[in-house]
């Protein structure tokens, strides 16, 4: 392959998996749950604050039961970079997720920014997240929107407790 095909190769996975990234986010604000699996590998990992989950039932558990009672969510991503080589690539992002429910006591909004690292791998169906790693860098606003009971029920805020319950 000539350089200049080589370039066209890189440049042409690099916005793959940029727009893989987006694909993410819009799977999570539309709850399109089909649209989110088409995202990871077959055995895919998410580290986030609270643990790490193994495959993909793991990861839709958490964030169906996470995102379903909100009214609405908007996942914003910026200062996206990929890097690839081969059939394995390696990104990082900003986002900034902004959480709604209505008639939460204390306030309807909680927004969470943080950074996604992924690791990426070339799949016959194209490239897909193999490990994805959450970490917070700030939370503002109303935590009672996004604290859930045990089974997923949300709670009321309670400010003595740790929030590894999360979701983004």
């Amino acid at each position: 392959m000539s350089a200049v095909a080589d370039d066209v190769r890189t440049l042409a996975d690099k916005q793959a998996i940029a727009d893989q990234c987006v694909r993410y986010t819009t799977a999570l604000d539309t709850r399109d749950w089909a649209l989110l699996e088409s995202c990871f590998t077959a055995a895919p990992v998410f580290v986030h604050p609270g643990g790490r989950l193994e495959g993909f039932p793991a990861i839709l558990a958490r964030t169906a039961a996470a995102l379903t009672p909100l009214d609405a969510t908007q996942h914003l991503l910026a200062n996206v970079l990929v890097e690839v080589e081969g059939d394995t690539g390696r990104s990082s992002c900003y986002f900034q997720a902004q959480h709604v429910r209505a008639g939460t006591p204390g306030g309807d909004t909680y927004v969470i920014a943080g950074s996604y690292t992924d690791r990426w791998e070339r799949t016959p169906a194209g490239w897909r997240i193999a490990e994805r790693v959450q970490a917070y860098a700030w939370r503002d606003g109303n935590r009672a929107v996004v604290v859930r009971r045990p089974g997923g029920a949300r709670m009321p805020e309670d400010p003595t407790q740790a929030h590894p319950e999360e979701e983004t």
